[in-house]
């Protein structure tokens, strides 16, 4: 018979899971920076992978601070949220609606990360974690800057552009 899960069990494994989906999202903010077409758009991927990358960092002390080794576990939702990514790029390369269907793409990373990171910061709260708490929630915060840089994006040229 199994041992019961505790929320730190939940804690840990949601923890490897968003640790897995920011190293792939390093792996793929390259190439969407390359396929952008709008100069802001590429600047605001270029900016956002420094940031992922210093995120990849916080969660490992998060890691250290809850005594665990820092590793990923696979997480299934990312690669499919980032293989539609790429098949945007595949499809629409060279189109006006390319920068429209990268921010779709970024938006939807983003909506999962900010879950993700709110859930963490929520059960390391109850589970007495205030410094984890505090790191997650830098995080968070920049996620969701992030998500309205995309947004402001969205409503200006690309839209615009794939429209005309």
């Amino acid at each position: 018979m199994p041992k019961d899960k505790t929320l730190e069990d939940l804690f840990y494994d949601t923890l490897k899971d968003i640790y897995y989906a920011e190293r792939q999202i390093v792996r793929a903010l390259p190439k969407m920076a390359r396929a952008a077409q709008s100069p802001d758009l590429k600047a605001g991927f270029e900016k956002h992978l420094q940031e992922t990358e210093g995120h990849v960092e916080r969660l490992q002390q998060v890691f250290e601070l809850i005594g665990k080794r820092a590793q990923g576990k696979t997480c299934e939702a990312i690669q499919g949220i980032i293989a539609e990514g790429e098949e945007i790029i595949d499809e629409f390369k060279g189109t006006p609606a390319l920068d429209a269907g990268l921010i779709s793409a970024a938006q939807a990373v983003e909506h999962y990360e900010i879950a993700r990171y709110g859930t963490l910061r929520t059960w390391a709260n109850t589970l007495g974690q205030q410094q984890v708490v505090k790191l997650l929630d830098q995080t968070l915060q920049e996620e969701g800057n992030t998500d309205k840089v995309l947004s402001k994006l969205a409503m200006t040229a690309a839209n615009q552009k794939a429209a005309a």
